[in-house]
């Protein structure tokens, strides 16, 4: 009887001391708790486990100066290739000249010679043609030439004239400009896109020939296959004041 009284006892010191033990517990599993460390190479699932609210995850800290020296590796690597896509207008262009020295304009000058009034005299040299106009002056024009190889000198009548003349080509020089890739058409018509320009004036038999161009720029200059080529303005102003017979000389 005395051990009966005894386990009732304990056994009522038991349910007395139960209901303060949840309250204990809840009090530690909502305090703050340091949060739970974990390597970056551990895959989600597993994190995961650890239960959605629970404690929060923090990520240990990993280098990521190798990755960042990587990069810069690449964007050297890629930056020659980048400038290489500019633009081909960005580049600098050689310039090309669209005008002439003002020293090749028409000008009256002073100008001795022996030949009479109405003489063309063309000074290759100085890439000048003088009409002579008597009492110690000529009209002075700019002129483009013979280039090397091209020159010539002699004395000629002018036999023909011709407004907005065709041009045919000599087979030679056909040929020649083949050779470099040139390719010139069998005859072209008279025009603005002519190279013998608005006027030409022929000399004796021969190939040459006084006459405008369609490239101005070359005045002053040794550029064509010998013939004396002139700004249009200038060859039209040279074509009313000359006529057939005109003699011509070049030196």
């Amino acid at each position: 009887m005395f051990e009966k009284s005894v386990f009732l006892s304990a056994l009522v010191g038991l349910s007395v001391a139960l209901p303060s033990a949840p309250s204990a517990f809840a009090g530690e599993r909502y305090q703050s708790r340091p949060p739970v460390i974990v390597s970056p190479d551990l895959s989600a699932p597993w994190v995961m486990q650890l239960g959605g609210a629970a404690r929060p995850v923090v990520y240990a800290p990993r280098a990521v100066q190798p990755q960042v020296r990587t990069y810069q590796r690449q964007v050297q690597r890629r930056a020659p290739q980048a400038s290489l896509m500019q633009p081909v207008a960005a580049r600098p262009n050689k310039p090309i000249r669209t005008q002439i020295d003002p020293i090749f304009l028409p000008q009256m000058v002073a100008y001795d010679s022996p030949h009479k009034p109405g003489t063309i005299i063309i000074d290759t040299n100085n890439r000048f043609l003088y009409l002579v106009t008597g009492n110690g002056q000529a009209r002075r024009y700019g002129v483009g030439v013979g280039k090397p190889g091209f020159e010539w000198a002699g004395k000629h009548k002018i036999t023909a004239k011709k407004e907005w003349p065709d041009w045919t080509p000599p087979s030679e020089m056909i040929s020649r400009e083949a050779a470099k890739g040139h390719y010139l058409p069998a005859r072209m018509d008279g025009g603005p896109e002519n190279p013998l320009g608005a006027r030409a004036m022929y000399l004796g038999s021969t190939l040459y020939r006084i006459h405008g161009t369609n490239a101005p720029w070359t005045i002053g200059s040794g550029v064509s296959s010998g013939c004396i080529r002139m700004r249009n303005e200038d060859v039209v102003d040279l074509y009313e004041r000359v006529g057939v017979g005109t003699t011509v000389i070049v030196m």
